[in-house]
């Protein structure tokens, strides 16, 4: 977004000379942190457009490396329990023989993607998976500015100990979206005793997936907090139209899983709504710490704002310096999608 579009949005109301310095000011520093930013440290980088640059580079080793108060919103997928992307497990998938990867069967000529099939975790694991999201928390809340919004994907499983972790670490907790999405996770009927037990499905078939939102706390009105950081609300959808917290979006087509065969690629008609609800003025740096294919960093791309991303994965670095573009060029539509039964998972 540029300072033109900025001024016919950040107000309903014609915008005072006042109104104008502290935009200009706005702009100014986001300009500073930018600069900063992208060029910080020595990890490897893909600067994949003047508006967007990837880093090689462990997320929480990354963010102890920021200054305070230099990046404005985040919206990111994480590894839901995290041992569905450790080593061991991801050189299983990419081999094909899945591991805690589910490798579903085809369904109407269609080959479908493979999902993490972890349902239950041990008391070990969920320690680690909250310490894990904790130390995440911690460094959000220190490098995002007063009133910077997070965005962070969860499943119906995982989310009560990832969302207590942020809470917990000290942001406030604003509400989820709710994503309607049919998916491949549960519905199934006891491992090895199909036959015997063909009523009982062990847990339900997923048909949403929650997105937690949180914000650092600020002091003072959202009206103050938004003319010193540009932060503390949400871009409305239109003058008319709040941004609403359940949006429908079918999974991830068969165009974009070519152009990116992450496993588990969110779609761009759904990111680019998230993104660019996450800065109400349209000024700032979004950051996403588990960057992927690079999904968000091309979602925000194609609205117009600035973007930086971390990942350390070399094949998914690899994987976004050529999705990055043709993800954020893609056409979307806003379709009432029906529902299907046999639907990818994400």
């Amino acid at each position: 977004m540029r300072q033109g579009d900025l001024l016919n949005t950040a107000s309903v109301s014609p915008l005072s000379a006042d109104d104008l310095a502290w935009l200009r000011e706005l702009k100014e520093r986001e300009e500073k942190s930018w600069t900063m930013l992208r060029n910080l440290g020595t990890q490897a980088r893909h600067h994949l457009s003047d508006r967007a640059t990837y880093v090689l580079s462990d997320a929480l080793k990354w963010l102890a490396e920021l200054p305070a108060n230099s990046i404005h919103a985040v919206v990111t997928d994480p590894p839901y329990g995290m041992i569905e992307y450790d080593e061991k497990n991801q050189a299983k998938l990419r081999k094909g023989r899945g591991g805690v990867w589910r490798i579903p069967p085809s369904f109407d000529g269609a080959n479908r993607k493979p999902v993490p099939t972890f349902t239950v975790l041990s008391k070990e694991e969920i320690l680690n998976l909250y310490g894990f999201f904790s130390s995440v928390a911690y460094g959000l809340l220190r490098t995002l500015v007063p009133g910077g919004h997070v965005f962070i994907a969860s499943n119906p499983l995982v989310s009560t100990m990832t969302f207590h972790a942020f809470v917990e670490s000290g942001f406030e907790k604003r509400g989820e979206v709710i994503r309607l999405v049919q998916t491949l996770r549960g519905g199934d009927r006891p491992k090895g005793a199909e036959r015997d037990f063909a009523g009982v499905t062990v847990m339900p078939r997923s048909c949403w997936e929650p997105w937690g939102i949180f914000r650092r706390p600020f002091e003072g009105t959202v009206a103050k907090n938004l003319r010193t950081w540009g932060t503390a609300g949400l871009r409305r959808v239109s003058d008319e139209e709040p941004f609403r917290d359940v949006i429908q979006c079918s999974p991830t087509r068969g165009e974009e899983k070519g152009i990116a065969p992450h496993p588990s690629l969110k779609p761009q008609r759904f990111m680019r709504k998230l993104v660019r609800a996450c800065l109400p003025l349209g000024v700032g740096i979004l950051y996403d710490p588990f960057a992927g294919s690079g999904s968000t960093l091309a979602a925000a791309e194609a609205v117009g704002y600035r973007s930086i991303g971390t990942d350390s994965d070399a094949e998914y670095f690899r994987m976004a310096s050529r999705a990055f573009r043709p993800l954020s060029e893609l056409q979307v539509t806003e379709l009432n999608e029906p529902r299907t039964d046999h639907p990818q998972s994400t």
